[in-house]
């Protein structure tokens, strides 16, 4: 068994695994950066090491300092959370090299799922539906590439092999601007992600963004825990999950479930996971996998009543998977709203002193975050700083618990954007549900 886990992050994930890991009885390592020593998991944790400055190149995105953290406190295992390392095969391997656990799955397969087109290819072979698109990354030969636009049809979008975060992608829509916008894309690539590849696909003009959960544990077993709704976004970041998605039938359910299911074992799949995918006119259409924990885990959690983080640490301690499909029985509906400390309207960011916080309270309401009163929000991280979950037995009741909850949370001192969130969970559009990924850049008058 792990009996002490170094947790390899901040904010309220890395307080959401040092809970699971109290849970369990495991001892937990914080590092953090200059910046985050008042951190609430920092005080909570068994031990503390401070490692680097407040730039997350040279604290939590450092190798090095991060194994060296783990070999001072002799830890078991890792666990990276979402963000930073997560996603790193370097990381993972570099772990594993050390003596240590990763929370998580293996190098390969971070690197094998983290290259769109290699991903896209796996996903083929396992027989989950794809995006029509180039099958492969695109030469430098623009008749050829002018060609397979044509065989697709317009409009496609060229996207970064390495790509993610909604970053590395360029919608065209007329035959004259092809070859620029592959160019562009690939400088873009190469100074973001290190990787110039770009491939092409059909550009979905109304899709949603609905994706599966899944744990595995890398022995041959797998399953899946349904689908988030996660179309609630702006310029591709996600700003409101729920689950389950509304209008997607059982049948729906239980046969792309079943796909994901099945490649996860030709994978030898270990840990968590999310398979994505593009949801239109009654088509499902794979786009990446994500080879960690999410963000919005948490409302799978709630209509499941499985704790994934708990499941992620159990599975890397080499036991087999706890669930079998049978198990998994989803009951009611929960909603996501994510906290950001930013303006709602203008969403430029709003580090500060909290000078008064709340939290709200009530059935069925679940708030993850490490804020409290007097913490500083740092400017140096991503703005979000926490998450209001609601559950109901309906998704009305959770509209409506998420509804007092929202008037119930007060943050003073600095900006947040639960203004926006009130703004969409009382638009008629959002009430109906079902809405594509460009509903709240219309609703904000942004969309192209």
């Amino acid at each position: 068994m792990v009996k002490k886990i170094l947790i390899a992050n901040r904010g309220e994930i890395a307080l959401r695994i040092l809970r699971a890991c109290k849970e369990l009885g495991i001892k937990t390592v914080a590092v953090y950066s200059k910046a985050d020593e008042n951190l609430k998991h920092v005080g909570l944790a068994d031990e503390a090491v401070c490692i680097g400055p407040s730039n997350s190149t040279d604290s939590y995105l450092n190798i090095p300092a991060v194994i060296s953290a783990a070999e001072i406190t002799d830890v078991d295992a890792i666990h990276p959370g979402y963000g930073f390392l997560a996603e790193n095969a370097d990381f993972a391997e570099a772990v594993e090299e050390s003596g240590f656990i990763f929370i998580g799955p293996t190098a390969a397969t971070i690197r094998e799922m983290g290259d769109k087109v290699s991903a896209i290819n796996a996903m083929r072979t396992a027989g989950i539906p794809c995006v029509p698109g180039s099958n492969g990354a695109l030469g430098h030969d623009g008749d050829v590439n002018i060609e397979i636009a044509k065989t697709i049809g317009l409009p496609v979008i060229i996207k970064a092999a390495g790509g993610g975060g909604g970053r590395g992608m360029r919608v065209v829509r007329e035959e004259r601007d092809l070859l620029n916008a592959i160019a562009m894309t690939r400088t873009e690539a190469e100074a973001a992600f290190g990787n110039s590849h770009v491939y092409m696909e059909k550009f979905l003009d109304h899709p949603r963004h609905i994706e599966f959960q899944v744990l595995g544990d890398g022995k041959g077993n797998a399953i899946h825990l349904g689908e988030r709704d996660c179309s609630t976004q702006r310029r591709h970041q996600k700003v409101i999950e729920e689950a389950p998605a509304p209008g997607i039938t059982e049948e729906q359910r239980t046969q792309i479930g079943e796909r994901c299911v099945a490649a996860c074992k030709e994978l030898s799949y270990r840990g968590a996971g999310t398979f994505e995918f593009l949801f239109q006119d009654g088509e499902f259409y794979f786009i990446e996998m994500n080879t960690r924990i999410q963000v919005e885990h948490p409302v799978t959690e709630m209509i499941t009543g499985v704790d994934l983080v708990k499941e992620q640490i159990l599975i890397a301690a080499g036991e087999p998977l706890h669930y079998q499909q049978k198990d998994i029985v989803f009951k009611g509906h929960a909603i996501e709203c994510r906290i950001n400390a930013e303006d709602s309207k203008t969403f430029l960011p709003s580090p500060g002193v909290i000078n008064l916080y709340h939290a709200p309270g009530g059935p069925g309401i679940r708030v993850d975050t490490h804020i409290y009163n007097n913490y500083r929000v740092p400017p140096y991280y991503d703005s979000m700083i926490g998450k209001i979950i609601s559950y109901g037995e309906t998704r009305e009741i959770a509209i409506a618990r998420m509804n007092n909850a929202l008037d119930e949370m007060i943050i003073e001192g600095i900006k947040t954007n639960i203004a926006l969130h009130q703004s969409v969970l009382n638009d008629p559009e959002f009430i109906r549900g079902g809405n594509n990924i460009h509903y709240l850049e219309k609703k904000l008058g942004i969309a192209k």
